[in-house]
């Protein structure tokens, strides 16, 4: 046996513009050498010098290329990443797949003709508009935040040591920050990338819309995390990792689509989602206040029930907890019964 430090894993997650999560277009699984010491290493060596072909950050364009794949729209597609995928390199894979980008930015890249940044050219924009946004404070309390909008078609240059490598690319920055500096938490302070032309407030808001989708990924590697306990896994081997977690990731997904389903289409019918089974054992468990109750709504609402949910006139829809647990519990009830009933629970 030989022990190496462990798996890493780089998902990529499908949402609808409103937020609806689709499925996994691209999982990539890798480990490392070693996990401590790695930023000493950047300070030895210029990472723009290294190709990116020799860096981890390969992961993101392997996954865009896969994704784009399985989609096969590539034009309907757009990536939406963090700081970390703030890669010039993903930019021209982008555009040699005829797929978009919203990426938030780290680098103060070269602009224009070179002698100046984005930075610079952006100090020279005025205000163009003011958004008004949803946040919490260190305390989970509620409130609005205003953020001053400003936007700009720039030329962005590729690191000095990749010129001869990669072209320079015209593409939109979009710089919201915060008016007034909050004392109870950090200020917003975005700017974001794309390939997307934006010529109003509008289109400006709709790509800082679409960048806060990106927590819909956070949500699911919690639920990956807490509720199927991936990094509590004791295999042995990595195949038999990668084998478990992938099937985490169903599950993980099928949780967190069901919660959001109930808030996105409610009325559907409930086999959209639930097995005849299911149906059957959540209107004994779980009897309907009103005899109509038939809707996709009113069944994921019995789970969550059964997850620990109140399901008050005023309490908000039932999160991913009360599902995961519901859902846990459910399971093992339709196992009992299919084992003492076999010929009287339905698929």
């Amino acid at each position: 046996m030989h022990t190496v430090c462990g798996l890493l894993m780089h998902a990529s997650l499908v949402v609808t513009t409103e937020g609806l999560p689709l499925g996994l277009s691209a999982v990539k699984f890798w480990s490392r050498q070693q996990f401590k010491g790695t930023a000493a290493l950047k300070r030895k060596i210029n990472p723009t010098r290294v190709p990116i072909e020799q860096k981890e950050s390969i992961r993101w364009l392997d996954n865009m290329r896969q994704s784009t794949a399985l989609l096969a729209a590539p034009a309907r597609c757009v990536h939406v990443g963090d700081r970390e995928s703030d890669i010039y390199e993903l930019y021209c894979a982008a555009q040699d797949l005829g797929t978009h980008f919203v990426v938030r930015s780290c680098v103060n890249r070269l602009a224009g003709d070179g002698r100046h940044t984005i930075a610079d050219e952006m100090d020279e924009v005025e205000v163009q508009g003011l958004h008004r946004v949803e946040v919490r404070d260190s305390k989970g309390r509620p409130g609005t935040a205003t953020v001053e909008l400003r936007y700009r078609r720039i030329r962005v240059l590729p690191p000095i040591g990749k010129q001869k490598r990669y072209p320079a690319l015209s593409l939109t920055v979009i710089h919201a920050r915060e008016r007034d500096a909050p004392a109870d938490r950090p200020a917003i302070d975005w700017t974001l990338m794309t390939d997307f032309p934006v010529t109003n407030c509008a289109e400006a808001i709709e790509k800082l819309r679409w960048y806060a989708l990106r927590w819909k990924i956070e949500v699911f590697h919690k639920i990956l995390k807490s509720g199927c306990r991936a990094e509590e896994a004791r295999l042995r081997t990595a195949e038999r990792l990668v084998k478990l977690i992938a099937l985490f990731c169903v599950l993980s997904w099928r949780v967190f689509w069901m919660t959001m389903i109930n808030r996105s289409a409610p009325k559907a019918d409930p086999r959209l989602a639930l097995t005849n089974g299911e149906i059957a054992i959540l209107d004994r468990l779980v009897p309907d206040k009103e005899t109509t109750a038939s809707t996709l709504s009113a069944y994921l609402i019995k789970i969550a029930r059964l997850g620990g949910y109140l399901a008050r006139t005023r309490d908000p829809p039932p999160g991913n907890l009360v599902m995961w647990r519901g859902l846990s519990r459910l399971s093992d009830i339709l196992l009992g019964a299919e084992i003492a009933y076999p010929r009287h629970v339905g698929n």
